[in-house]
């Protein structure tokens, strides 16, 4: 395994330490590289993976439903087209968005297809 090839680390944060952290790795002259979710039994996991110099960091939250969480596109432009497809996908509403579609990024025939519900008896 070479140096570039390290084994990812995932390291699980708060969706509201999120927006320090990611302003940290913007002063530091990191970059998004993407945002990805997914829903099960009632909360969203989000992944973020940033990139300096072949250097990952990913950071793991885990987003309840109906909570909203900060936006971190003040410090990384592009995440409006992330945070916006997962408002139209999973239902996840971002506060401070610099670019937000309300709901309009897509054209969807249902609204939050990607959103699970949660099972009876599972918590």
């Amino acid at each position: 395994m070479t140096e570039s090839q390290k084994a990812q680390e995932i390291t699980e944060t708060s969706y509201s330490d999120l927006p320090a952290k990611a302003k940290e790795l913007a002063d530091n002259g990191y970059r998004v590289v993407q945002i990805c979710a997914t829903s099960k039994d009632g909360k969203t996991e989000i992944l973020y993976s940033f990139d300096k110099d072949f250097q990952m960091i990913n950071y793991k939250v885990y987003v309840p439903d109906d909570m909203t969480v900060p936006s971190i596109s003040g410090s990384f432009w592009p995440a409006f087209i992330f945070e916006n497809e997962m408002h139209d996908l999973f239902g996840i509403e971002f506060t401070d968005l610099v670019l937000d579609y309300k709901g309009n990024f897509f054209k969807l025939s249902s609204k939050t297809p990607w959103k699970t519900e949660v099972k009876k008896g599972v918590e």
